[in-house]
């Protein structure tokens, strides 16, 4: 079985992170599996997140384990483009997974393009928002502090109550910081491991009366998380300010993460998730797709996300109340 480490989920890094937050990560060839417990249940789920194409040896060997850890179902989410699949589920014994965790689109950027280059390739919309951002003195800096986490933090609670979508816990997101945070900022001429999975905060700083404050005493209006790992960086996480909305801040924090990934050498930039092809216009992360896609990304289309179903009638009853559970929740909401 070949095995593919070519995404941070499948870092070796991530699999320490996910243990720290209670998880049982095991890996084969390679391969981190992450098992999650199913709550007042002795059942577990299985998870294989941005992983390699499956074969007969890697279905067998999941069955395996599946069985070991009383999985109810395993799901498997392949880091593989559908151009470049030959996956054939029918003779793997694979069903579409009944609730996917990843899009099976994202947006990825050619980083290796110049500046000139790209900044071309925008839609004029994006490219006028930047001019609006550093009009306005928006500044970004890459800031890895503790304050600095913590205003995400804030940020992120704020992001989520505004537009109404579930996020990971607090607890969750300062795990994941304690083990990835580059521990220092990179300097004039050193070079970054990126061998390593390393987590990086941008701040998007602003003064509503420049001439009158410090730059400590700058409003945050947006704060990002990017990945780095291998030839390309991520953009998981994001929060933003519902304050000063005109300055265009986002539009700007975006250009500079595209200048920080090539300052890298960085070869390509996954802007981690996107819509389909035509996505309708009221889909809730419609506008979301379309910042996004204002940067002239090609849209990347994976093989998808599946099942590999263990006990086939928990299966069943699984999908029944996640369905509730999820009904529940937007009721809620």
């Amino acid at each position: 079985m070949k095995a593919l480490t070519n995404h941070p989920l499948q870092s070796a890094a991530w699999g320490e992170f996910r243990k720290k937050t209670g998880i049982k990560v095991i890996k084969i060839n390679r391969t981190q599996i992450t098992i999650h417990k199913v709550p007042h249940t002795p059942w577990t789920i299985g998870y294989v997140p941005k992983g390699p194409l499956p074969d007969k040896e890697m279905i067998s060997e999941l069955k395996r384990i599946g069985r070991e850890k009383k999985c109810v179902f395993i799901q498997l989410e392949p880091n593989v483009l559908i151009e470049n699949s030959k996956l054939k589920i029918e003779n793997l014994g694979l069903k579409p997974a009944a609730h996917p965790l990843f899009t099976k689109y994202t947006f990825v950027l050619d980083l290796t393009k110049s500046e000139v280059e790209l900044l071309k390739e925008m839609h004029p919309k994006t490219r006028y928002n930047i001019k609006v951002a550093l009009k306005h003195g928006v500044k970004i800096v890459q800031d890895n502090s503790n304050e600095a986490f913590e205003t995400y933090l804030k940020l992120t609670e704020e992001t989520t109550r505004r537009q109404g979508f579930y996020a990971h816990t607090e607890k969750y997101h300062r795990l994941m910081w304690e083990t990835l945070k580059n521990e220092k900022l990179k300097m004039k001429n050193e070079k970054l491991d990126t061998d390593k999975l390393t987590a990086h905060l941008l701040l998007a700083k602003y003064s509503p009366n420049s001439q009158l404050s410090t730059f400590n005493s700058q409003l945050v209006l947006a704060a990002w998380i990017l990945f780095v790992y291998k030839d390309t960086l991520y953009y998981p996480y994001g929060a933003s300010s519902s304050l000063h909305r005109e300055t265009m801040a986002s539009n700007l924090i975006m250009w500079e993460a595209i200048k920080f990934g090539k300052e890298l050498g960085l070869k390509k930039f996954d802007m981690w998730g996107a819509l389909g092809h035509d996505p309708s216009t009221n889909d809730p992360w419609y506008g979301f797709h379309k910042f996004k896609q204002g940067y002239g990304p090609k849209l990347t289309e994976f093989v998808g996300s599946f099942d590999l179903v263990i006990n086939p009638f928990f299966y069943e009853m699984y999908k029944i109340a996640d369905k509730i559970r999820w009904a529940l929740l937007k009721i809620k909401k």
